[in-house]
């Protein structure tokens, strides 16, 4: 959950350039190609009103995941050409692919936005917040436990599974027959 709070009044700076950001830090820096691959989708789940500029909007710059550097504009100020502020209202859903060049924006309204971020990715890759649900896998039947990252057979469990690994994958081919089954 990421709160951003309300700037005071007598707070409020000139403006500046927003944090201009593309999510997975250390991969976007190693990874040697110059697209970068898509690893994740990302959830924004909006928890406060933002319809209106100047409410923490989330920032976007539309088709800038297919680059992996933005240009700035020289003024050292001005956001990057095409910036667009995200206006949504509470309850709404944005998904985003985690190469989306994208910022926070201060917050002038007189609530703190709350937004809730998911992550979805390839299971090889691990969670990278402190949050878990470790303490509650004794107490989940396998898919929920799959789907808070257990692996039965250790550690080759995320890169190369078994069956046992992936239970959802057997629950999704008998429900929702095999074609729906990645190979």
């Amino acid at each position: 959950m990421t709160v951003t709070p309300v700037v005071p009044p007598e707070e409020r700076p000139a403006k500046k350039r927003l944090g201009w950001h593309q999510d997975s830090g250390r991969l976007n820096q190693e990874m040697e190609t110059e697209l970068r691959p898509r690893i994740s989708l990302k959830v924004a789940f909006f928890l406060t009103d933002t319809r209106e500029v100047g409410r923490g909007n989330f920032s976007v710059i539309p088709g800038s995941h297919r680059q992996n550097k933005v240009e700035y504009p020289a003024d050292g100020i001005a956001d990057p050409a095409g910036a667009t502020p995200v206006c949504v209202g509470p309850g709404a859903a944005v998904f985003f692919d985690r190469r989306l060049w994208h910022s926070a924006s201060p917050n002038f309204a007189d609530v703190p936005r709350q937004v809730l971020f998911y992550g979805y990715s390839y299971r090889w890759l691990r969670p990278r917040d402190d949050m878990t649900g470790a303490r509650w896998i004794d107490r989940c039947d396998s898919i929920r436990a799959q789907l808070l990252g257990a692996s039965p057979s250790g550690g080759h469990g995320y890169t190369s599974p078994t069956e046992e690994d992936v239970p959802l994958k057997g629950w999704i081919g008998e429900h929702l027959g095999p074609e729906a089954v990645a190979p």
